[in-house]
């Protein structure tokens, strides 16, 4: 029956495909009792030579980085006390904006402030071009007074759990475990191209497509993780059951704060990228690169679309904000009605 669902609903990024819209596609579905399938088609590459795409290409997941990676483990170390989620992100980092311990915003921001999206920090922040120390990188984070605005998306809060994480661990993101099929870049095999990076004055492919994690090593909170498909649904499918996350870290991220977002995660809301035909208890997260994951736990269901939408470039319309919600409501018509 799965391989009947995600036949269906890959029909829609096969068009894609066939009409140069995105190089390649690859869709992933399991259910809460381990059954699964994939689809792919396309090319993992179009530039500069052109490569097909496989099972096993691995894809820069971009900010999926968020809730697979950074997510997890600032929740575990809420579980096992290393933190709480309601203390302020200085007790991780004591030194963040030290000239003005007063009256800085950025001191009274909580790790589940981050987490929810609930701070003044921007959405995103050239911060790539003040460098390509890492560590100075990380510095110049620190210290800038962010300027205030309204609590939006923003890169710049999981850059400062990703800070924190460093701190409290003494190691790079890239020492914590992962599942097999997920890595930090380079990743152990063949790689899914992205842009062609006028900045980096090449195609981006096995290197982290973001530019603000590239000049920051290559591992930061908000991007630098590479996965599989089957590695993504070895995870989806961990929370689904159970087997890859406690109670405590399934519970959080399907709490509510607000009426769009859990703790890193999504919650399903009317036009969001994971399609309207989902239960109330689904939560997904997608990535620049053209990734997305989505897991309905009412119906025990996740599935992934994983796409190179941004190669050779960004700057074109590949209808990727259509093809992401078309695809869940055509996986989950085709799941009612074949179960």
């Amino acid at each position: 029956m799965i391989d009947e669902v995600a036949r269906r609903a890959f029909a829609l990024s096969a068009e894609a495909v066939r009409g140069g819209a995105i190089p390649g596609a690859a869709l992933g579905v399991v259910t809460v009792a381990g059954e699964r399938a994939v689809i792919f088609d396309g090319f993992a590459a179009i530039e500069p030579e052109r490569e097909a795409l496989t099972r096993g290409h691995w894809f820069d997941l971009a900010s999926l980085t968020k809730v697979i990676a950074t997510t997890t483990m600032i929740l575990e170390m809420s579980e096992f006390g290393t933190i709480e989620l309601d203390e302020f992100i200085t007790s991780a980092m004591p030194d963040l904006r030290q000239y003005d311990e007063v009256g800085a915003a950025e001191r009274r921001l909580t790790f589940r402030d981050c987490l929810a999206h609930r701070t003044h920090l921007p959405a995103v922040f050239p911060i790539y071009t003040y460098g390509d120390d890492p560590d100075r990188l990380r510095a110049f984070v620190l210290q800038r007074e962010w300027p205030k605005g309204p609590a939006v998306y923003s890169d710049l809060n999981f850059i400062l759990l990703g800070i924190a994480i460093e701190r409290l661990t003494g190691a790079s993101l890239r020492d914590w475990p992962l599942r097999e099929g997920l890595s930090y870049g380079p990743p152990p095999g063949p790689a899914v191209a992205t842009e062609r990076c006028s900045w980096r004055g090449r195609v981006m492919q096995g290197e982290v497509h973001d530019e603000n994690c590239f000049a920051m090593g290559g591992a930061t909170g908000h991007a630098g993780l590479f996965g599989t498909v089957d590695g993504v649904l070895d995870f989806a499918q961990g929370l689904l059951d159970g087997t890859g996350a406690s109670p405590f870290v399934r519970g959080a991220i399907r709490e509510r704060h607000g009426e769009e977002r859990t703790l890193g995660w999504e919650a399903r809301f009317r036009g969001w990228q994971g399609g309207d035909a989902c239960s109330d208890q689904t939560i997904g997260h997608t990535g620049f690169t053209g990734t997305g994951l989505w897991i309905d736990f009412e119906r025990g269901l996740a599935w992934t679309l994983l796409t190179n939408r941004v190669h050779p470039t960004r700057h074109v319309d590949n209808g990727i904000f259509e093809l992401r919600p078309a695809t869940g409501d055509a996986v989950i018509a085709a799941f009612d009605a074949l179960s």
